[in-house]
């Protein structure tokens, strides 16, 4: 008998890193937006960041850019990494000092956006990502891909769907 849970289809896998990307990525502008702006409650409760304060408007910043672009899916795996990482120094730096563990010291939101846009980076942006237009676009406008070069290219959903419904063999099965 297999008591494996069913894996999602290769479109279905997509579709879901695209919607973990679109929710991951607008809470995150929000959390920008908030800090720079003064919207959705403020930073902190109320109020904005002072400008070009260090480092709080400069990750504001990262914030609201870095969310935009890994909801659109522009410069995924980049942006997702610049936002991952700053929330693992806004984590040690403010967070930490205060306590071992993130419930303790309140850097649950840090630790959890840290991780989250890790995994993006790691796992691409999924379906409706900008950059898969684009990929395109160039595709159709070299003339289809006639090259070794361009047959290299893949959008994420053919990736997702060679890798099959299985996943990955991993340790050797």
């Amino acid at each position: 008998m297999n008591f494996s849970p069913a894996q999602p289809s290769g479109a279905a896998r997509s579709a879901l890193k695209a919607l973990f990307r679109l929710v991951t990525g607008f809470l995150f502008a929000c959390h920008g937006a908030a800090s720079l702006f003064g919207v959705l409650g403020g930073a902190h409760g109320g109020g904005t960041v002072p400008a070009m304060q260090w480092p709080g408007w400069w990750a504001a910043a990262i914030e609201l850019a870095g969310g935009v672009l890994v909801c659109l899916g522009l410069f995924t795996r980049g942006a997702a990494v610049v936002c991952s990482g700053s929330m693992a120094y806004a984590y040690f730096s403010v967070h930490q000092s205060h306590a071992l563990f993130p419930i303790d010291n309140g850097g649950e939101p840090a630790v959890l956006f840290c991780w989250s846009f890790l995994l993006i980076a790691c796992l691409g942006p999924g379906a409706c990502a900008v950059d898969d237009l684009l990929k395109r676009r160039s595709l159709t406008a070299s003339g289809g891909g006639g090259t070794a070069g361009d047959r290299r290219v893949r959008s994420t959903a053919a990736a997702d769907e060679a890798v099959g419904a299985e996943g990955p063999a991993v340790g050797g099965r």
